[in-house]
């Protein structure tokens, strides 16, 4: 059964249903599996390692937002200076490279170009299986690159490829992403918090 799976007599209870969903889809994400995951950013932050980032329509708006929560966020009243890079936000290099070689190629043509090995790349997609996001998961793995992924739905392929899945269950795709937005903030609230001190934590407004 999907959701939604028949007609709202009021946006009111359409609203409710949807909140349930997305409630019901963040109490899905494997704690365990949440916690590797901010054991591989830490520690890549950490050693100045680069985060890479990338997704299609909705879920390229989450690299953006992610850039701009990790890096600038990551470092406000602590040691850390995370480099974080959104493969999905160079408009002139992704056409570019969609016109002249393929769309297919817009992730992993810049990750061939950017990443060295060590670094780590975050792959969002409520599918699993764009095409895109699938290549770029691919060669990370074969250059030592470690795979994080958020995916929804039944994981598609990069839920296989990654070293740490961090599956929502749900097949709609505003639930799923509201989702992977709240893991995007959950990891890089939690390495803040990681190097503040109380006293500043209980000062700031997150």
């Amino acid at each position: 059964m999907t959701f939604p799976d028949e007609k709202f007599s009021s946006v009111a209870g359409y609203a409710d249903a949807y909140f349930a969903a997305v409630g019901k889809a963040q109490a899905s994400v494997d704690r365990k599996k949440l916690t590797n995951a901010l054991k591989l950013l830490d520690a890549a932050y950490e050693r100045g390692a680069t985060l890479y980032v990338c997704g299609n329509g909705g879920s390229a708006s989450i690299s953006n937002h992610l850039v701009c929560d990790h890096s600038k966020g990551g470092q406000t009243d602590t040691d850390l200076r995370p480099k974080v890079v959104s493969l999905a936000t160079n408009i002139e290099m992704i056409t570019a490279i969609a016109n002249d070689i393929a769309f297919d190629d817009v992730f992993v043509y810049q990750l061939r170009t950017l990443a060295e090995k060590g670094d780590v790349l975050l792959t969002i997609s409520a599918s699993g299986d764009s095409e895109n996001v699938v290549r770029a998961a691919e060669w990370a793995r074969r250059n030592g690159v470690k795979v994080i992924s958020f995916t929804g739905f039944d994981g598609g392929r990069t839920a296989k490829l990654a070293d740490v899945n961090l599956h929502v269950a749900g097949d709609n795709y505003g639930v799923v992403e509201d989702a992977h937005q709240s893991l995007m903030h959950i990891l890089a609230q939690y390495v803040r918090l990681g190097r503040m001190k109380l006293d500043i934590i209980r000062k700031r407004k997150f």
